[in-house]
């Protein structure tokens, strides 16, 4: 008999239940004897022992269903130490939820947060196989994650979708792309999408040579500008402050997000009309792509595999377009950030977008 309990964790994304499925199919491959016990809303439902037996049954028909059947929650690991309210101490009540259940395995989708929870109940002895799961892209020690290319497709229509009212109106127009801390998303809606400017959180800009750009455009007799600029975009002088500085300039910060600064900023030094369109969460949600849904089952299968064999420890990966495994140890407090001066950013710049810098 094999107990597996398995929870998604962090933002949501399209592939999740995907590669749920991808898991359960691939043990049930190997045997009928397992028992899946699924924890609801992500962390949560372990510290609070909240969960539900599932089946086979419940696996089947969502292969193409955006979001997770088990829910999800955020639970920040700089707080996972940090009594809840009642005093409980949590990392010992998830413990207590695993050895309850004699569970001989924890399968756990998602990000940086969740990884770093994930190698943290490794090291408290506990067997766990993790999955890659973010539309940013930017765990270390894995090529790609899923939900990544669903999300690029949805960020990519909506700057399809731009070019035309930008053509029309002969504006300038800001589509903001998920993406705080990397920029992956936003560079490939980007490309995908053919904007003219790409602003990236690895990438300070310069607003002058962002204007420089937009005005290189108008005397080549084009008549509209899109800029995909990510959430997470930051301009050299707030790149120059320290993070305590830069904290208290956003705490007073009258703009709703980097977007309407820089539109603001355009519009000032240039006297064009810009309008901005942030696509917001559609990016996290409807169907996986036909990508997310081949690669979500190649890595669920490789974590029953990985079960089957009590490989316990490391989070299954994408290595080379290959399906492969790193230790939990080396993913945990790593961002896999895009690097300025890398192939891609090369390419993009040689054929003319313009990073700001």
């Amino acid at each position: 008999m094999k107990r597996i309990g398995m929870l998604t964790s962090g933002g949501d994304c399209q592939a999740l239940n995907a590669t749920m499925r991808g898991v359960v199919k691939g043990l049930y491959t190997y045997t009928d004897d397992v028992e899946i016990y699924g924890f609801i809303d992500g962390y949560k439902g372990l510290i609070y022992s909240n969960f539900r037996m599932l089946t086979a049954q419940d696996f089947s028909g969502i292969l193409t269903r955006g979001g997770t059947i088990l829910g999800s929650s955020r639970q920040p690991f700089k707080l996972m130490r940090v009594p809840d309210a009642n005093g409980l101490d949590k990392v010992e009540a998830m413990k207590h939820t695993y050895y309850k259940l004699k569970l001989d395995c924890l399968v756990i989708l998602g990000g940086n947060g969740t990884q770093k929870t994930a190698n943290l109940l490794r090291e408290e002895g506990l067997n766990v196989v993790g999955l890659p799961k973010t539309i940013d892209n930017d765990i270390w020690g894995t090529d790609m994650t899923f939900g990544f290319q669903s999300a690029v497709d949805i960020a990519t229509s909506a700057i399809d979708c731009i070019h035309t009212t930008a053509a029309s109106h002969g504006r300038v127009f800001i589509v903001e792309v998920m993406g705080h801390k990397v920029g992956w998303l936003t560079l490939h809606a980007g490309i995908a999408g053919g904007a003219d400017i790409i602003l990236l959180p690895e990438i300070p800009y310069d607003i002058d040579k962002v204007i420089e750009a937009i005005d290189k455009r108008n005397k080549q007799g084009k008549r509209f500008t899109i800029l995909a600029v990510a959430e997470g975009a930051i301009s050299k002088e707030d790149a120059a402050l320290s993070k305590k500085e830069y904290k208290k300039k956003l705490e007073a910060r009258k703009y709703p997000s980097i977007s309407y600064e820089i539109a603001d900023q355009i519009q000032a030094r240039s006297g064009v009309e810009v309008r901005i369109t942030v696509p917001g969460h559609t990016q996290r949600g409807g169907s996986p792509c036909p990508y997310d849904r081949v690669l979500s089952t190649r890595l669920g299968a490789k974590a029953a595999e990985m079960i089957m064999k009590e490989e316990y420890g490391y989070m299954v990966a994408v290595k080379n377009n290959r399906i492969d495994k790193t230790p939990l140890s080396e993913v945990a407090g790593k961002l896999k950030m895009v690097e300025p001066d890398s192939g891609i950013i090369q390419e993009a710049k040689a054929i003319g977008i313009s990073f700001g810098d």
